[in-house]
């Protein structure tokens, strides 16, 4: 059976452009999908440089994205005056409104200029680094956000030990992943690429992704207090905003951090 949504319906408005990006994208309805034509391998860092047109655009190749950085931000306590949030593996800066919000002092860290320059642009204060070997002080954090990142490197202990060095005792973090699991794999990878508002094809090496008791044990050891929630899309919302009805779609809590999973936690 097709999708019954009007943007889909038979006579719908379907074009494919291509961006300066090199990419092509299938505008059908509200959305647009990033279609793969690049041959880098899957997880290149090259990959953000050539969609940083996709940042800041709410239906655009990095949509989900918008909607994992409103629900880190509920995660997080207001500022107290002078506070820092450090931003880890920033991207585009999609954390910098909630950041603002909140009232605090964003620093964003990241290898990719382009997206860098867009957090910037934002009110970002922009430090070009490598989480695995973070260019900011001891303690200097009072919250340390790391998104979407720990499936992405070749050693996600590493990347949590850098965030327990940046935290100040009693800081907050909040981190999500992808669980190293077949489901995982199934869903995040095999299907979730070709979907509306998932990810760019290509962007995710299953090779990567968490092991999720690993990660617990590596955080006890850290000085992190670290809980792992499961995470997903608003089944209601994703629908209203693949019709063009809401902005951003909504992450509801599951029982299982089998597929997509959030961590909140403080350092002792």
């Amino acid at each position: 059976m097709g999708c019954a949504c009007d943007s889909c319906a038979p006579g719908a408005a379907v074009e494919t452009v291509t961006g300066g990006d090199g990419r092509q994208h299938r505008r059908t309805g509200r959305v647009d999908t990033v279609m793969r034509t690049s041959r880098l391998p899957r997880n290149d860092p090259a990959q953000y440089d050539e969609l940083a047109d996709q940042w800041w655009r709410p239906q655009g190749g990095f949509a989900m994205l918008h909607w994992f950085a409103a629900a880190r931000a509920e995660q997080i306590p207001p500022a107290a005056p002078g506070e820092v949030l450090v931003d880890l593996a920033c991207g585009g800066g999609l954390m910098a409104p909630h950041a603002a919000r909140l009232g605090y002092r964003h620093v964003g860290v990241d290898l990719g200029l382009p997206g860098l320059e867009l957090g910037r642009q934002r009110g970002m204060l922009a430090v070009r680094g490598s989480v695995l070997a973070v260019p900011l002080a001891d303690g200097c954090a009072d919250v340390v956000v790391a998104g979407e990142i720990l499936e992405h490197v070749d050693d996600d202990v590493a990347v949590l030990a850098e965030c327990a060095r940046l935290l100040r005792p009693g800081g907050t973090l909040v981190i999500d992943a992808i669980a190293a699991t077949r489901l995982a794999t199934l869903i995040a990878v095999q299907l979730a690429e070709w979907i509306p508002g998932g990810p760019p094809p290509g962007i995710h090496d299953p090779a990567l992704f968490v092991d999720r008791a690993r990660l617990l044990a590596a955080a006890d050891r850290l000085g992190l207090e670290l809980r792992l929630v499961g995470w997903r899309p608003s089944v209601r919302d994703l629908v209203a905003w693949r019709l063009g009805r809401r902005p951003v779609v909504r992450m509801r809590t599951l029982p299982t951090t089998a597929v997509l999973f959030a961590g909140y936690g403080r350092k002792r």
